[in-house]
């Protein structure tokens, strides 16, 4: 397969809109902008993403191409770099739909009509000084993050009125959260568009599949050329950037993909679940890590796991978030306990317990296990990416043969990208750990569903 080349033009284009600020969404703003979608509805968020994804992937591409100490050459990284490059090329040429003048009417004029949208606010996992108020404000300060959008020419809005350095951006919620009425009868080049917007963003979705992996290869072969036993910090905030854009980017994909396919649900609006049961998504994780790690150990019966929660606690997430943050956290307990306690005894596995408790603001789950703990110097490390035991050899064949989901032993993911999951809608992972005896982790969930993405 031929690799994908970015040319000179591509690059002025691809530095143009890197100079226009992300809009991060909230996860109530979705819900509430896709609980009935019409043709109508699905073309606003249509013009949203076509232009809303091009300013992510190319703020992307510029930081790939602009990594220090040589890590952008590396040719996993290139490789990626290229992913992105051609998907926003994919994104900026397709052909807007020509609508009769009566159907842009309405939805320009809707588009300027107050709305009773909820702001949503900032998201606590980034720097309090990063940011200050609720989405609307014009200027996210520390940031440049202006919120809105484009204005569907493939321009973002209102480059005329920035400030030297800046664009500004039509504040969002009179773009993409104002859907248009419901009783609007639209012509079949509105369908025909939103099918074949649709079927893009899943070949997108598709090309990125392995660049978690990817990425990971790149890194690796920076380290090994370099000679580092650790990743500086460095790079180790860049890749909490570029992983949490990628989940949010994936979020804004799988959101618009579920709308215009899959049969409306009740409990669900596209890929969000209205109604998360949090005691069926910890249930699933626990046997899903068990089976993973009674095959892993061969093993007849892995260590037992306790879970104390209401079985009628629910609130409004995204269960693939929740059930990936659950199951590699499970995993690293049952790993340790078998480990401290040996596969030969496992009649005397003490019990690991996941304890859930709703509170006014944020649903809280605890996983303690008895598993020896970590050293209280090690503890800086466990957020790091590919910090592992494993030699590089090892790591690298571990990378090569994952499809990222089922390994008991990862490559030094688990843990960083989990908490990238946990902080995406305003969460937070916290781990605590008594050395000699066993480790409790914290995931906070943010149950108001108010807080933005957190971008950078």
């Amino acid at each position: 397969m031929s690799r994908f080349k970015i040319s000179a033009a591509l690059w002025d284009k691809i530095h143009h809109f890197a100079s226009f600020p992300q809009t991060g969404v909230s996860l109530q703003q979705m819900v509430l902008f896709g609980q009935h979608p019409t043709q109508g509805t699905l073309l606003k968020a249509s013009q949203f993403l076509s232009e809303e994804l091009p300013i992510r992937l190319s703020h992307r591409v510029v930081e790939l191409e602009s990594l220090p100490d040589g890590l952008s050459k590396m040719p996993s990284i290139n490789k990626v770099k290229e992913w992105y490059a051609q998907s926003f090329e994919e994104l900026v040429t397709f052909p807007k739909p020509r609508l009769k003048p009566e159907i842009e009417e309405i939805l320009r004029v809707q588009s300027n009509q107050p709305t009773q949208f909820p702001s949503a606010t900032p998201n606590p996992s980034l720097d309090p000084l990063m940011h200050e108020g609720p989405v609307g404000s014009n200027l996210v300060r520390g940031t440049g993050e202006y919120n809105g959008y484009g204005n569907g020419n493939g321009t973002p809005v209102g480059a005329a009125a920035a400030l030297p350095g800046t664009r500004l951006r039509i504040p969002i919620e009179r773009r993409y959260f104002s859907p248009p009425p419901t009783n609007v009868i639209y012509p079949p080049e509105v369908h025909d568009y939103n099918g074949r917007f649709t079927q893009i963003l899943q070949n997108i979705k598709k090309r990125h599949d392995p660049t978690v992996t990817t990425v990971a290869q790149g890194v690796l072969e920076w380290k090994k050329r370099q000679g580092h036993g650790r990743i500086g910090q460095n790079i180790q905030e860049w890749l909490d950037r570029f992983y949490m854009s990628r989940i949010g980017i994936r979020f804004l994909i799988g959101q618009h993909v579920a709308l215009n396919t899959l049969q409306p649900h009740p409990d669900y609006v596209g890929i969000i679940c209205t109604r998360a049961n949090v005691h069926d998504i910890c249930h699933e994780a626990i046997e899903n890590a068990r089976y993973v790690c009674e095959e892993h150990y061969s093993l007849f019966r892995g260590p037992p796991i306790q879970l104390l929660c209401p079985k009628d606690l629910t609130f409004a997430y995204v269960p693939g978030h929740l059930s990936h943050i659950l199951f590699e956290l499970l995993k690293n307990s049952l790993r340790a306990v078998v480990e401290r306690y040996g596969v030969d005894n496992e009649d005397n596995f003490p019990p690991i317990k996941v304890v859930v408790v709703e509170g006014s603001e944020d649903i809280t789950i605890k996983i303690s296990d008895e598993g020896g703990g970590i050293p209280r110097s090690a503890i800086p490390m466990i957020w790091t990416y590919l910090y592992t035991t494993m030699s590089d050899e090892g790591l690298e064949a571990n990378i090569e043969s994952s499809d990222f989901k089922a390994p008991m032993a990862g490559f030094g993911y688990g843990l960083p990208l989990s908490r990238l999951y946990a902080r995406f809608f305003g969460g937070d992972l916290r781990l605590i750990s008594m050395d000699g005896y066993g480790t409790d982790v914290y995931i906070s969930l943010n149950k108001l569903s108010s807080s933005r993405e957190p971008l950078q």
